[in-house]
């Protein structure tokens, strides 16, 4: 299992939209990766639809492109419609039976602390089991009580939490931080200052409790990382509760191999993607059925639709096709 998944469960996929999380990465290595991509069949799709929508963005915002992206598919918004504010896609509460509840995810973790920084690695990359976790569960959930959040198990790398400190909270995602420098992805929630403050107090009250804590022993006997901490993300409440839209596919692959930074085993769940998901949206889309395309990254998203079939569309797709195909590392860089 990769990372906790941003979105709660919804209804069966819709298969005419194929949404792609990490399709492009800011690292230079993926840059240096993205250039050297065969993706023939990619690149046949993009010729066919049109771009529809560009969610430009930068590498500071605490929602990933795909999160974004995603939310909005399954129209998961403000009580108007508009999108949710930067941080405050309220996951863990759209997961639950009690949306308008507030909620949050705390996902324990280990902070390394380093010469001038400090960086998070999530508990999948430190092996953390459920025994581990559920005594370090135990331990923290009556601090938590004692602040009027109610902790619940899930699984050993996502506690669920719920509470009205979590109202109005802006928090990074775990996809964001993980593996990176956590100064500057905890900012201030100017919606709720008191909650902000309290949940980076039950932070550090966290790393002393962990530290004492015989699992830490234990863990560092083994020579395995420790938890000494938990990030929050997801929080917040609905603000009217309505059933979800179906759920775009979402291929994990590439996802999972950019968190590990794995640039090469990226590389090659883009190749699997261009032989498997893009060959049957493409089917779809010479079909005449309608299809949706969004390519992600780490700062912007592009979507993709159905290319208009009048005969101006058509003598359009003539001068492509006389023009050339350009790259697909072209479309992907941008992101």
């Amino acid at each position: 299992m990769p990372l906790a998944p941003m979105a709660p469960e919804a209804p069966s996929p819709l298969p005419g939209h194929l949404l792609i999380p990490f399709a492009s990465a800011s690292a230079p290595p993926c840059q240096a990766a993205l250039k050297a991509l065969r993706l023939p069949h990619l690149e046949t799709l993009l010729g066919e639809l049109a771009l529809a929508t560009h969610d430009a963005g930068d590498d500071h915002s605490l929602s990933l492109p795909h999160e974004r992206a995603l939310a909005l598919a399954l129209g998961l918004t403000r009580a108007d419609g508009s999108p949710c504010d930067d941080g405050q896609i309220p996951w863990a509460a759209a997961a639950s039976a009690e949306p308008t509840v507030p909620q949050a995810w705390f996902s324990p973790c280990h902070f390394q602390i380093g010469t001038d920084h400090v960086s998070l690695l999530p508990g999948e990359q430190i092996g953390l089991t459920d025994e581990d976790a559920r005594g370090l569960f135990e331990a923290f959930a009556p601090y938590c009580a004692e602040d009027g959040i109610t902790l619940r198990f899930e699984s050993a790398t996502r506690w669920h939490a719920s509470g009205e400190p979590l109202r109005g909270i802006a928090c990074a995602s775990l996809d964001r931080v993980s593996g990176r420098p956590v100064d500057g992805w905890m900012p201030p929630s100017p919606a709720n200052p008191g909650g902000s403050q309290l949940l980076k107090r039950l932070q550090s009250e966290a790393q002393m409790l962990f530290y004492t804590h015989p699992v830490h022993d234990a863990r560092t006997a083994c020579g395995l990382r420790p938890v000494n901490g938990f990030w929050i993300s997801g929080a917040g409440a609905m603000e009217v509760p309505a059933p979800l839209r179906p759920a775009p596919t979402m291929p994990d692959t590439l996802r999972q191999a950019a968190l590990r930074a794995d640039w090469t085993a990226w590389a090659q769940a883009w190749g699997q993607l261009d032989a498997t998901h893009i060959p049957a949206l493409l089917e779809r889309a010479r079909r005449g059925e309608a299809v949706t395309l969004t390519l992600c990254g780490e700062r912007s998203a592009q979507t993709w639709v159905n290319a208009p079939r009048g005969g101006s569309a058509r003598l359009g797709r003539l001068f492509k096709k006389l023009l050339g195909t350009p790259p697909a590392w072209k479309a992907l860089e941008p992101l």
